[in-house]
């Protein structure tokens, strides 16, 4: 999935402290987190390739846990697509730094509230694994529009 926005409920701020001049303004503008002619080049590069992508928010949560259901639906309910634990800091320091962001996050386990099946690290990892072929491809042929 490529990310379009995020939900950051990580409980934390990278931006938490002293603040740095140069490296970023002290409450940097989070309302295009996401570089949508970025996002469009990922969905075209994606398109050429044959390559299924969605698009949606990514909440970042602190883990080190997978979701219940409740909080499944609690998170759909805020707009979340995609949960993990990892992804929304990052992008918020780029974002401070004034970087181009681009981001995706792969889709390991489904969780269907009402019907939700249990599911292992282990294989949150090897669905990784399985897709990693695909996202290496991906990032190589949107790259190939930056020579």
């Amino acid at each position: 999935m490529v990310i379009t926005d995020h939900i950051n409920f990580s409980g934390a701020s990278c931006l938490t402290g002293d603040n740095h001049e140069e490296w970023g303004p002290r409450f940097p503008d989070m309302s295009r987190v996401y570089d949508r002619r970025l996002v469009i080049r990922a969905e075209e590069a994606a398109l050429r390739l044959g390559i299924r992508l969605e698009r949606g928010v990514y909440v970042q949560v602190p883990g080190p846990n997978l979701e219940t259901p409740a909080e499944t639906r609690a998170y759909r309910a805020l707009g979340a697509d995609a949960i993990g634990m990892s992804t929304a800091l990052e992008a918020m320091a780029a974002t401070h730094m004034n970087m181009r962001v681009l981001a995706f996050s792969c889709l390991t386990n489904k969780n269907l509230p009402d019907c939700m099946e249990q599911t292992s690290h282990e294989a949150v990892l090897a669905a990784a694994q399985g897709a990693s072929s695909a996202m290496g491809q991906l990032l190589e042929e949107i790259l190939k529009d930056f020579e």
